[in-house]
């Protein structure tokens, strides 16, 4: 499915309408979507900013409509890019599109779950992707979504993630109760990535765009 349906679900709530009474400035900027290809339990939100605040109003779609406002995490005044509803890529066709790659520079782990952020970027549509793979890895990758195109592609060791995380989310020895462990810290991380929503969405300006 496209993320137009969920506008449209959205623009037909009372929630909605009453925020575009009293915010008639705003616009969309962001699509953010949590695909649980486990367990099916699926996050669907839509941004939109909201000038005369330098907010983003975050829409969740799911059993629902709730709204919160948010503080930009960019700091440096820049005004978001306005992003049309109209998408090539189905949220379905996400995991297809990453395999077909994966396969190709020859990576065999499954994927579990994918986070991902759509928005303009210079003007041009790009899916941030963040993933949870088997085998304690996450891959990052950056899809064109007029052409389809894997543009970046960058998987990670969960153990490499983990230096960078706080003294209580450090690694454990390779036992079997350690690699136990490593499974709770992976959740943990996880959840960490989806709070860390609009720090993700601010590095992909920062990153390039090239394979």
């Amino acid at each position: 499915m496209k993320i137009k349906p969920y506008i449209e679900k959205l623009e037909d709530s009372q929630e909605y309408k009453d925020f575009k009474t009293k915010y008639p400035d705003s616009f969309l900027i962001a699509g953010f979507f949590v695909l649980d290809l486990d367990t099916g339990s699926n996050i669907h939100q839509v941004d939109f900013y909201v000038p005369s605040k330098e907010k983003i109003a975050a829409f969740t779609l799911d059993e629902g409509v709730k709204m919160q406002l948010l503080d930009m995490f960019s700091k440096d005044g820049k005004v978001p890019e306005k992003l049309d509803i109209d998408t090539n890529i189905d949220l379905d066709a996400l995991e297809g599109i990453l395999t077909d790659e994966m396969r190709n520079r020859g990576i065999s782990e499954e994927i579990r779950k994918i986070i991902a952020v759509v928005q303009n970027v210079d003007g041009k549509k790009i899916w941030n992707l963040n993933c949870v793979l088997t085998g304690m890895e996450i891959l990052k990758s950056h899809v064109d979504d007029s052409s389809q195109t894997v543009l970046k592609l960058e998987k990670n060791s969960i153990m490499d993630i983990m230096k960078h995380l706080p003294k209580n989310m450090v690694q454990q020895p390779e036992t079997d109760e350690g690699k136990e462990d490593q499974l709770e810290k992976l959740e943990k991380l996880e959840e960490e990535i989806e709070k860390q929503k609009e720090k993700i969405k601010g590095k992909i300006k920062k990153k390039g765009r090239s394979k």
